[in-house]
């Protein structure tokens, strides 16, 4: 526990600093901020209106958390998530890099900015719209290239945003974007093929959520749609820009909604949507033709746009742009900062007559008080957000940027394997502050960027400087922490390369895989006696360089092998994982494995091969004990004897060795089994395919002393503790929780 807090200490100083700052907004405004919006939701709790002006997503959540509480239970459950997210993006950071730093930049707008702080304190959705977003963000860059089922499960919790929020939508383009980039698959004809099952299933999941809303929506109001807003906000865009003299001077309906004030005297978005367009009573000398109000608002906008291509753009991008700014501030027409700040005393907004009354009501009828506020805490409180607490725009432009950069493949992020990663953070950001920006702009609507533009930002850092670098060659008996599923980021990136390399198919039947670090003097005589047929079939070998630090890459490729790249040092274990699934996808059907340290006699490998050609077994490994071997450590003499017993016991089956590298399999059944340790794979693969029921056969064969260097096995008791874990944890596994085939097949020897 202490190294684990050594560890994390950034992170848990701003846990202190941001949990301490919510229970302070808390405390002084009780029970909770109420603004225009949030009287829309309290007031549909019963109804469920899909029609009204927002979404039902957050209106449902209200109905659940309103069972358990009032509005003070409420700002302090969405203070809760807002601190969980914090913690979540630090996570999924570190999924991606072990600078603890950059995962602590990601978490810190979350935590300490103002204006996150004041909306989770207010009764809106946007802190629900970020846990839904950020849960997206999990489900496709947790673990590794996105399957089709993550990726329909990115898309139901992209359509509950889209109903939260309906700004959400524009966030299906990124995602589709990313299923296309995700590994690299674009680059072959199969992958393709991933490509399509799995952008597929997020545009289902979407929908899965949107259509049986709609269809709610439908039944009531009679017609498709998602929201009862109308065009009022695009129309309040076009009128504060809308140069009259370019309608057609025949139509009397769209001159009426030409603004009469000069273009440099016009007012705001917000003003021509609410306050002209919102007025029930506009226009006052009535409509002059058949068409409706919201018709003419489209027309109107649309013509505008038409004639006024430039100017609405340059509107939009200008609007954008205030993002960025140094300064929170209100700029010219724009809706007040002041509402998104803390105010001395609780603030009252016009909701209509009687607004003081209606706020008395609503938080009596909730939580039995008034509302209230302590002007000591508000003043703390406003003094710290108005004197920088708050994300500085230029720092969010300088996230998206290293997002864009590593997104593009600039210098080392080519070869990350994560610039799609930082592609779907950082467009996502920006998607969705061009679409808000395009309506109207609102500092309000800029949060749902603090989730995702630092952790774009965080994911370009880690590709420029380097995806979760580690020390390499971990300490023997050191344990490293267990693989995700195939294919993790490295995993993808290494494959992703190899295949532009080499092609789609480049190798044999028969693969030889061998998992390399750091054995550039060892490593060519290893492959210059490698045989070139075992029987009939051809022999390829596939060299899996796992991150070394030498020229093993270069060595192996003069050789003749097929190399494979791992850009950092995972464990031969993982190494070995990769070259499995690589050579099944690249036509292999038998496997045979080797080490890089010439221990193993290559001139023995037809007799390893043959029962896998002749049909009668499955899996053969060979045996030291049952051939010769020279040793130079009694430990390791000891330990092969003790695991083989242990083995025995465990499947009561009998084993011999568990350890020998030399071995030959299916194809099939190497990528069948569970792999997830990166050191101790030997034996976790053994009984993996024991418990399969396959036909293990172990044959004697030869093991000398490495050609060079030392071994990265270790002698220790802590190595061999760790071996025993594997073993034990492999056994529980594959024969206790799945019900392996204890008493299969035997394992014979020859």
């Amino acid at each position: 526990m202490t190294g684990f807090l050594r560890r994390h200490w950034l992170l848990f100083v701003l846990l202190a600093g941001g949990i301490t700052l919510r229970v302070l907004v808390w405390l002084a405004y009780e029970p909770a901020l109420l603004y225009i919006d949030s009287f829309r939701y309290l007031n549909n709790l019963d109804a469920l209106r899909p029609t009204d002006l927002n979404p039902l997503g957050y209106t449902v959540v209200l109905k659940v958390l309103f069972a358990f509480g009032g509005l003070a239970f409420v700002q302090a459950v969405q203070h809760v998530v807002g601190v969980v997210l914090a913690v979540s993006l630090y996570a999924l950071t570190l999924r991606h890099t072990s600078r603890r730093w950059i995962g602590a930049l990601v978490a810190a707008p979350v935590l300490l900015d103002a204006y996150q702080l004041q909306i989770e304190a207010l009764l809106m959705s946007e802190v629900w719209f970020q846990a839904l977003l950020v849960g997206m963000l999990w489900v496709l860059l947790g673990r590794g290239e996105p399957t089709w089922w993550r990726a329909g499960g990115a898309g139901i919790l992209l359509g509950l945003a889209v109903v939260t929020r309906t700004i959400g939508f524009t966030l299906v383009v990124p995602m589709v974007g990313y299923l296309v980039l995700a590994g690299g698959a674009w680059r072959s004809r199969a992958g393709w093929k991933r490509i399509g099952v799995r952008t597929a299933a997020g545009v289902l999941g979407v929908l899965a959520v949107l259509f049986p809303y709609s269809a709610y929506f439908y039944s009531q109001a009679g017609y498709w749609g998602l929201t009862g807003a109308t065009g009022n906000v695009l129309y309040g865009r076009t009128a504060s820009i809308a140069d009259c003299a370019e309608l057609p001077p025949g139509d009397a309906g769209l001159q009426l909604f030409c603004p009469d004030e000069p273009v440099d005297e016009r007012h705001g978005i917000d003003y021509y949507t609410h306050f002209v367009y919102g007025d029930p009573n506009w226009p006052a000398e009535g409509l002059p033709d058949s068409r409706s109000k919201e018709e003419l608002a489209n027309q109107f906008a649309k013509e505008v746009m038409l004639n006024q291509p430039v100017d609405f753009v340059g509107s939009i991008l200008r609007d954008f742009a205030k993002n960025f700014d140094p300064i929170k501030r209100t700029h010219h027409n724009d809706v007040p900062v002041e509402r998104w700040q803390f105010q001395l005393s609780y603030p009252y907004y016009n909701i209509g007559d009687s607004s003081l009354e209606a706020y008395n009501a609503m938080t009596y009828a909730y939580d039995g008080v008034p509302p209230r506020a302590n002007q000591d805490l508000t003043s703390f409180l406003r003094t710290y957000q108005l004197g920088g607490g708050y994300t500085w725009g230029p720092l969010l432009a300088a996230f998206a940027v290293c997002g864009l950069i590593a997104a593009a493949g600039v210098g080392r992020a080519r070869r990350s394997g994560l610039r799609s990663a930082a592609f779907l953070a950082t467009g996502s950001g920006l998607i969705i502050l061009l679409g808000a920006a395009s309506f109207e702009f609102s500092w309000r609507y800029q949060l749902p960027a603090l989730v995702l533009l630092p952790l774009g930002g965080a994911l370009g850092l880690a590709a420029m400087l380097g995806a979760r670098k580690e020390p390499s060659g971990a300490a023997a008996g050191t344990r490293r922490t267990t693989l995700d599923d195939y294919p993790d980021d490295v995993d993808a990136e290494a494959v992703a390369d190899f295949r532009q390399r080499y092609g789609n198919s480049p190798l044999t039947p028969l693969v030889v895989v061998i998992a390399a670090y750091n054995e550039a003097k060892g490593i060519g005589a290893v492959l210059r006696g490698m045989p070139t047929h075992c029987g009939d079939l051809p022999v390829s070998t596939l060299v899996v360089v796992d991150g070394a630090t030498d020229n093993t890459a270069e060595v192996a490729h003069e050789a003749g092998a097929y190399v494979c790249v791992a850009p950092r040092n995972r464990g031969q274990g993982a190494a070995l994982r990769l070259g499995y699934h690589l050579a099944s996808e690249c036509g292999a059907r038998y496997i045979v494995t080797t080490d890089a340290d010439g221990q193993y006699d290559n001139n023995e490998m037809p007799m390893l091969v043959k029962p896998l050609l002749d049909d009668t077994a499955d899996f053969v490994t060979g045996s030291r004990r049952l051939g010769s071997y020279q040793h130079d450590s009694a430990i390791r003499w000891l330990g092969v004897r003790v695991f083989s017993w242990i083995a025995t016991v465990l499947t009561l089956q009998k084993v011999t060795d568990t350890s020998f590298g030399f071995r030959a399999m299916r194809a099939e059944l190497a990528t069948s089994v569970t792999l997830r340790e990166p050191q101790y794979q030997s034996s976790e693969l053994l009984l993996g395919v024991m418990a399969r029921g396959a036909r293990v056969l172990e044959v004697p064969m030869t093991m000398r002393l490495r050609n060079n260097g030392s071994s990265k096995k270790g002698r220790s008791i802590k190595y061999g503790a760790n071996y025993a874990r594997v073993m034990l944890g492999t056994w529980i596994r594959e024969y206790v929780l799945r019900g392996g085939k204890r008493a299969g097949r035997a394992v014979r020897t020859s």
